[in-house]
């Protein structure tokens, strides 16, 4: 079916107090693992490439998002194209020609006003392009820096460093002045998780949530243990996003098949194990986030 935007599927999720589950996608792989998993699930999608996943095809922006919009043309789910932590401005300007109908921008690394002075005027020109912003106010912890290493909490507002909250008061008040449609809020998950032991900190989504009036957004989703994902989906989270689970699940997949066949040189023996780990996955947190916790 034709793609649909991002915004469609965050705006119906929230109203419906459910979300809508948004995957990092890295290879032809993790495209078609994500759109089997939601086909499974019975639920839409969204495919998220991240800036860094950019960098890893040699900066080029148009192979992967041509195969995953494809792709996404041929499910038998609603799925949208997102374009996700973008810092350059010259990525930001071509996301709409290359299919996506929504970004995060992400200048959390600046001090809160050159945060707010920068996704301002990326609303500004997103907004004329038609797509649809979501942003944050601070880095979320596990975040390789440009040396490769994780970030120390630099910025004045770092709200999402390990252990760092989202303020309402302050989320209001950036919301407001940036005029975002989407806000990823700090409660206690982490980037690159490969464990899922992360607590949220509910009472302060509660206050969030009553505080603005755009959709919230889970960064760090994967080390979030279902019953916390359901958690903060009745909470008010309306988009989950999850990276890691899946590269965890592939990975493993492919380590176990290899230890079991070491003669394997087929790259579509293995590849095809790990795809199948990755639509298990996949369907597993739909079903978790899609469904509001009691």
């Amino acid at each position: 079916m034709p793609l649909v935007t991002t915004g469609e599927l965050v705006t119906r999720a929230a109203a419906g107090r459910s979300a809508v589950a948004a995957f990092n996608i890295i290879t032809l792989e993790h495209v078609e693992a994500v759109i089997a998993g939601a086909e499974s699930a019975e639920a839409s999608v969204v495919l998220q490439v991240s800036e860094n996943a950019v960098k890893f095809r040699y900066g080029r922006l148009l192979p992967l998002a041509r195969a995953a919009a494809v792709a996404a043309e041929r499910a038998s789910v609603p799925v949208a194209l997102h374009l996700d932590h973008v810092q350059s401005d010259d990525l930001l300007r071509q996301a709409a020609d290359a299919g996506f109908s929504s970004v995060m921008y992400d200048a959390a690394r600046l001090p809160y006003e050159q945060n707010l002075a920068a996704t301002r005027a990326a609303v500004d020109w997103a907004h004329a392009q038609g797509l649809w912003i979501e942003a944050e106010l601070g880095q979320v912890g596990g975040k390789p820096g440009p040396g490769g290493r994780e970030e120390s909490a630099a910025p004045p507002l770092d709200a999402h460093a390990p252990g760092a909250r989202t303020d309402p008061a302050e989320a209001r008040a950036f919301v407001g002045d940036s005029g975002v449609n989407a806000l990823a809020v700090a409660i206690g998950s982490t980037h690159a998780m490969t464990t899922r032991t992360a607590t949220l900190d509910h009472d302060l989504l509660k206050r969030l949530s009553a505080t603005l009036d755009v959709p919230l957004v889970l960064h760090g989703s994967s080390g979030v243990p279902d019953h916390e994902l359901a958690a903060a989906v009745a909470g008010g989270i309306a988009k989950v996003n999850v990276g890691t689970a899946l590269n965890i699940a592939m990975t493993g997949a492919i380590r176990d098949f290899l230890a079991a066949h070491p003669e394997a040189v087929d790259s579509r023996k293995y590849l095809s194990v790990g795809r199948e780990a990755m639509v298990r996955a996949v369907t597993g947190i739909i079903r978790t986030v899609g469904r509001p916790a009691a």
